[in-house]
């Protein structure tokens, strides 16, 4: 059987500009993973701060975005950690901070200048690891993990196939949910408003998705079994996705800028 070159090179749209798009989906991972798990306990503002800067500036020069996505990263990600910021200030307890300046004052509670850094701090910390997690997120895909799992890491095929199997029923399900709709819409039976009839609505969706579910399920089993799936210990890809030169150059330039901003940031 023939193979075909790291599949995740050739997608509609990517050029050799979206670099990310070529490397390894272990090597995505195995770069941004050490800082994860650091930034679980830091507790200052700049180092997950810079973190942020580095995987927003990684993304949008490394990856395919479109206009509604970049727009999500640079503008709404940075408002949803404001919120989140007064969130988590509002829980602080005012008596661990009573001693900053006070910013203003509701009746009895008091909002101090500590309690919204306390609070920016965890926001940061969770914007810094979504952001760092969509690094591979946005740039990879769950049939290149699952190949490369099995195909570096030799996590057996079972396993991984039958993963992807498993999660490529979403998408399916969303399709026969979307038929099953429209059936009723044509029949009539999508008709009132209001909760009950809602609640009606969706347990007639139960039945003929379940039916459509297991359908799909003896498709699938069929199709697996005509190819021998788990006859034999190792199987013949089809596509390759190696590890090159390029993947490790990602995770040692990563590796190294990361430890030169946790350096930097240090007080």
């Amino acid at each position: 059987m023939s193979t075909t070159l790291a599949p995740y090179a050739t997608r509609p749209g990517v050029t050799r500009r979206h670099f990310l798009h070529s490397i390894n989906p272990l090597a995505k991972i195995a770069g941004p993973l050490p800082f994860l798990v650091y930034l679980l306990f830091v507790r200052d503002i700049a180092t997950p701060l810079a973190f942020v800067c580095l995987a927003l500036v990684l993304i949008t020069a490394g990856a395919k975005l479109t206009p509604r996505l970049a727009f999500a990263l640079w503008v709404g990600l940075p408002l949803v950690i404001a919120i989140l910021s007064l969130s988590f200030a509002l829980w602080t307890d005012a008596s661990r901070v009573d001693y900053t300046l006070l910013l203003f004052q509701l009746g009895e509670y008091r909002f101090y200048s500590g309690a919204w850094v306390i609070g920016l701090a965890t926001a940061l910390r969770l914007g810094a690891l979504l952001s760092l997690a969509l690094i591979s997120g946005l740039t990879m895909t769950g049939p290149d993990l699952v190949r490369a799992l099995v195909q570096q890491l030799h996590v057996p095929y079972r396993i991984g196939y039958t993963a992807l199997a498993a999660y490529r029923f979403v998408p399916r399900f969303r399709h026969e949910l979307d038929g099953i709709r429209q059936a009723h819409r044509v029949r009539g039976v999508a008709g009132g408003r209001g909760p009950i009839a809602d609640i009606r609505r969706y347990l007639g969706y139960i039945v003929p998705l379940l039916v459509g579910a297991i359908r799909h399920a003896e498709r699938v089993a069929l199709a697996m079994d005509s190819r021998a799936f788990g006859a034999y210990e190792s199987r013949t890809e089809r596509y390759l996705v190696p590890f090159r030169t390029r993947d490790w150059v990602f995770i040692a330039l990563f590796w190294s800028v990361g430890i030169a901003l946790i350096v930097a940031m240090r007080p």
